[in-house]
């Protein structure tokens, strides 16, 4: 724990403090970072959004046909998949690839030593290697949970156009007037706070890494449990406090 709390500390000097100071980080280094978390998530996100989407609309209309509901199935597809569904599905797909590949590199680093390299050369291997890795998924991980939200939406789209007959022009209108502007906005600040979660996790665990070869898959494992059994958590703390505070 206290690794990890010193990590923080750590990033949010090189973040915040260090760039007025003249210590840059590497931009293009998160640039790179960026591209490699988003273009590798991108198929995955698309394709479980829309899955999901379709799914949900396909048995929430099951009961609300019920009811004599059906109208309002884009109603409970797209509030939830703004406020809940889309930033913790996200979250997951970007801790199994990004997170565990950060730990899995970090740690092969470690146990080669190359980081007592970057060490004896003066080189922070927290400005150097885990600063550009943390904001690149502060900013791949809104954006892609933005990507999914819509992907999940015309996933709902398809079942109320083919297979409940509703007008499109119908099922955007109920779309838009249940989920306010808030209800984006919230998921998109889940989303950081994933992020910030995932990526400081990730590195730690692969920074900490010891015994090898077999380290490297002990640290691999540990750091995906414990990202998404954090990210749960967060996830909990944020809604209640978002419940509670409208």
């Amino acid at each position: 724990m206290r690794a990890l709390v010193a990590l923080n500390a750590q990033l949010l000097y090189w973040v915040l403090v260090a760039p007025f100071r003249g210590q840059m980080f590497h931009a293009r280094e998160v640039l790179r970072q960026l591209v490699i978390v988003a273009s590798h998530a991108l198929p995955m996100v698309a394709l479980t959004s829309f899955s999901v989407g379709f799914t949900l609309a396909m048995q929430s209309a099951s009961e609300l046909r019920k009811l004599g509901g059906e109208m309002f199935v884009p109603d409970l597809v797209s509030v939830s998949l703004l406020r809940e569904l889309g930033p913790v599905l996200i979250a997951v797909i970007v801790i199994g690839r990004s997170g565990s590949a950060f730990t899995a590199e970090l740690g092969t680093m470690k146990v080669s030593e190359e980081i007592e390299a970057l060490e004896v050369m003066a080189i922070n291997p927290v400005r150097f290697l885990v600063v550009p890795r943390v904001l690149a998924l502060l900013m791949a991980l809104p954006m892609l949970t933005a990507l999914g939200n819509c992907m999940g939406i015309v996933g709902g789209w398809t079942v109320c156009r083919f297979m409940l007959g509703m007008n499109t022009d119908a099922f955007i209108l109920h779309a838009v007037r249940a989920a306010d502007a808030w209800d984006l906005y919230s998921g998109l600040i889940k989303s950081v706070t994933f992020a910030w979660i995932v990526g400081t996790v990730a590195c730690k665990a692969g920074l900490g890494v010891e015994g090898g070869a077999a380290g490297v898959g002990r640290a691999t494992t540990n750091s995906v449990v414990t990202g998404l059994l954090s990210m749960l958590v967060a996830n909990a703390v944020l809604t209640a406090i978002f419940f509670f505070g409208e």
